[in-house]
């Protein structure tokens, strides 16, 4: 509880409690939303206004402008007390709340206006826009999750806007969201020469015609730079060296070249190096420019052999097809029978879709999420779609942050939960705006997004980036080819190397058949290399060699045999070599070498008694968790809390970052795979058994296997990773690894405050819990469905029973 809230609070109450109109606030101490309302009412009511609002709208602006704004000198003291109350609110020390406007609340507000980038000038009084802003929960120093470098813009913006009519005070909180980019849209506008009643904030056609003619390149200098720069910041540009861009200019120089380079490329644009209309249309709208070409498309047609004659001859090479028709409705949008050959025989691919309804909140819970992927699943195995196959189900309407938390993603906990129920023969996808499917990839783990990209108007379209995983961006509705192949699309932008549909179906093949045979036969290759050795740990070291045989890790675990790695070689299994597996519960690729490299580790070093670390950890988990550190120190402006950052950044998703989910399933089953190996288990049956069965549990055993299945533990564990002075190549290789992600110098863990460090390590522990507990929590979901389903069935009629269950 705040005091000076509290006190804030009480006197609101106590001066407009009785007014017509006021809502009497919590006395509570706690800053808010409903604190922040009762004093705009308060405001009003001493302007004169009669009809009270929750709204700092035109009228209570007008009033306030009309007096001079709220003086420093001013007669009304209840003005003044209005000012000092929303000054604590949003965390500035203005004095006593006694309506004085004396030093203490001057400096308040200067300290504010400084803040948000107004200067700290008050010039006698407080302006009504900044009345504005500080009658808003906006905050004005970085949030946990914001940047400095996104901060200086949103400053900037406020600086040199705010003098124009619709262009109000901005939160300068790091954070790029709805409202900044409406204020960036103000900005173009502003710098295009369009009057107050012209500039609407909006993206429209006046808009893009006058970007039409701004082209920037190397040499370019002046506000358009600041402002192309601005939204690189803005939409989080990942650079070649897994940094982030950051730097704010109004010069164009090599490195702005390299940024839009990278950009480009990851929003599947020609990479120019050159902000050209479609770099300024991508950075600024969901859709970019949504007449540029597609490869991708879905429809609710039937793709005949004349319609995909016509997609060809568009450029299409995949088309999305929905796996089933909607209850209840005419609209036939389902695979027609023979329509998969048809678009195979004509060289297209397909991605299934999956829309039961999904058009409004109401419709997603968690049993809908599991009725529709059984049903998803019936129709996909039907139609003969093969194990690995990706499923998009569909948010197919703007669903805000809150929405995602109560019904969105507890329906695709739904969805996860019943593809698991029969198998997880099928990998979950997601169809939604940026925020929707950022969101469910963050919780669900959802393997690729497809993106509802021409929706421009969802909130969850913006103040967002591209997810990390987009495989498609939906962007313009329009039709193609002419009489028997005429059809209706919606034009798809699809990402390469991503997912690009399949082929074919009805493949007796599985994503991790090529792996296993691959493993046999670097097994059966080393029997034949020398009878005499482990052929289990030369195939672990095959595996590794290609990354994971530096000098580095020489010291750390010992290198290959080179004699070894030649035979096997000169015998042909490069025709065989594995480089990637798909994971048959995530669908995620993962990276062999490194798997391999964790396996060896805990197979030559072993598993270390209690809570104690060696360098078999330091091969998979633990120098996953010290490049984690740095990257957690590089990012520590940003985010104060160890704990916050793991919540937020570790084991996820993406493809960013050093320990990704996928490091954590290579670190997981490469330790799994270790530890039968050292009872005395042949490889060839463990890696068939573990991508068998064995991965459905995978979290569960390797959090009781190698930590005790004990939070307290793994907590211990992972602090000791990152503070033991015992082994003196582990120090020395720690140290390497946190200063290549961190930078040079970047503090020593042992010297972080103990709270901190330990704050932290919570952080790991509780992913690793959160991690079981999903797979245990999907186990228990699965029986008891199960269980009701035979339920169910034992109490139908017998005659019932016979008509669908028997042949008599």
């Amino acid at each position: 509880m705040d005091q000076m809230v509290l006190a804030a609070q009480q006197w609101v109450n106590a001066t407009y409690g009785n007014v017509a109109g006021y809502n009497r606030v919590t006395e509570d101490g706690a800053t808010g939303w409903s604190t922040m309302y009762a004093l705009t009412r308060g405001l009003q009511h001493e302007l004169g206004i009669t009809a009270l609002s929750d709204n700092f709208g035109p009228t209570t602006l007008a009033d306030l402008a009309a007096r001079g704004g709220v003086k420093i000198d001013d007669s009304n003291t209840n003005l003044i007390t209005i000012v000092q109350a929303a000054c604590y609110c949003k965390g500035y020390d203005a004095g006593a709340i006694n309506g004085q406007f004396g030093l203490d609340t001057q400096l308040a507000v200067a300290s504010m206006m400084d803040d948000a980038g107004l200067g700290d000038a008050l010039g006698g009084a407080v302006a009504p826009k900044v009345m504005k802003a500080l009658l808003t929960m906006d905050a004005y120093v970085v949030l946990a999750g914001g940047t400095q470098a996104v901060r200086s813009v949103q400053q900037w913006m406020n600086s040199r806007y705010t003098g124009r009519q619709n262009f109000f005070v901005i939160p300068c909180d790091g954070i790029f969201s709805r409202s900044v980019q409406g204020a960036l849209y103000l900005a173009i506008q502003y710098e295009l020469g369009m009057t107050d009643a012209q500039a609407t904030g909006v993206f429209g056609p006046g808009t893009q015609a006058g970007l039409q003619g701004i082209l920037l390149g190397e040499g370019s200098t002046g506000v358009w730079v600041s402002i192309f720069t601005a939204a690189m910041i803005f939409n989080r540009v990942l650079l070649s060296d897994d940094s982030v861009y950051t730097d704010f200019t109004d010069s164009f120089g090599s490195g702005q070249t390299s940024a839009v380079n990278a950009f480009q490329s990851f929003s599947e644009l020609a990479v120019t190096g050159t902000g050209n209309f479609d770099t300024w249309c991508e950075l600024l709208v969901s859709t970019g420019n949504p007449d540029r070409a597609g490869t991708a498309c879905d429809c609710v047609t039937e793709i005949t052999a004349d319609r995909a004659a016509a997609l060809k001859a568009a450029g299409y090479k995949i088309v999305g097809r929905y796996l089933d028709n909607v209850a209840g409705t005419s609209l036939n949008k389902k695979i027609q029978p023979g329509e998969l050959l048809t678009i195979f025989e004509s060289g297209l691919r397909v991605f299934p879709i999956s829309q039961y309804d999904g058009g409004e909140l109401s419709y997603f819970s968690y049993p809908q999420g599991y009725t529709d992927a059984l049903n998803a699943h019936a129709a996909a195995n039907g139609y003969g779609f093969d194990i690995g196959t990706v499923i998009f189900f569909a948010v197919d309407y703007d669903a805000t942050q809150d929405d995602i938390d109560s019904h969105i993603v507890p329906y695709f906990e739904g969805v996860v939960a019943g593809l698991a129920s029969q198998g997880k023969k099928y990998v979950h996808g997601v169809y939604g705006s940026r925020n929707v499917c950022e969101q469910v990839t963050q919780q669900t783990y959802a393997r690729w997004s497809f993106v509802s990209g021409m929706s421009t108007g969802f909130s969850g379209n913006m103040g967002f980036t591209l997810p990390e995983n987009w495989a498609f961006n939906q962007i313009q509705t329009l039709s193609t080819g002419s009489g028997t192949g005429a059809i209706e699309i919606d034009k798809d932008v699809a990402k390469p190397g991503t997912y690009s549909g399949v082929s074919s179906v009805s493949d007796p093949g599985n994503p991790v058949n090529d792996f296993i045979a691959y493993v046999g036969a670097l097994h059966d290759l080393a029997v034949q290399y020398d009878p005499t050795l482990d052929p289990s740990e030369l195939a672990l070291q095959y595996l590794r060699n290609d990354d994971y045989d530096s000098i580095q890790w020489k010291a750390l675990i010992g290198g290959t045999d080179p004699d070894w790695i030649s035979y096997a070689n000169s015998q042909g299994i490069g025709e065989l070599k594995v480089t990637e597996v798909v994971d048959p519960f995530y669908g995620i690729s993962l990276h062999v070498s490194h798997l391999g490299a964790a396996a060896d580790g805990v197979r030559l070093i072993g598993k270390p008694s209690g809570t104690g670390t060696n360098r078999g950890d330091v091969a998979g988990w633990g120098g996953d968790w010290m490049t984690f550190y740095g990257e957690w120190r590089r990012d520590s402006d940003s985010y104060s809390s160890g704990l916050t950052y793991c919540q937020d950044k570790l084991a996820k998703l993406t493809d960013v970052g050093t320990f990704k989910l996928r490091d954590l399933i290579e670190d997981a089953d490469g330790y799994l795979i270790a530890t039968r190996l050292l009872n005395g288990e042949s490889i060839l049956d463990v890696v068939e058994d573990h991508y068998t069965n064995g991965y459905l549990s995978r979290f569960a055993q390797y959090y009781q296997s190698r930590f005790g299945g004990i939070e307290d533990s793994a907590k211990a564990t992972a602090k000791d990773m990152l503070t033991s002075d015992s082994d003196a190549t582990i120090v020395a290789g720690r140290t390497y690894l946190i200063q290549s992600t961190g930078g040079f110098p970047t503090l020593d863990p042992s010297l972080l405050p103990d709270d901190k460090l330990d704050e932290f390590c919570q952080g790991f522990a509780d992913m690793l819990a959160d991690r079981v507990g999903e797979e245990n929590a999907q186990v228990a979901k699965v029986r008891a469905r199960n269980a009701q389903a035979a339920k169910v069935q034992a109490s139908r009629p017998q005659a019932t029973k016979n008509r669908l269950g028997s042949t008599q």
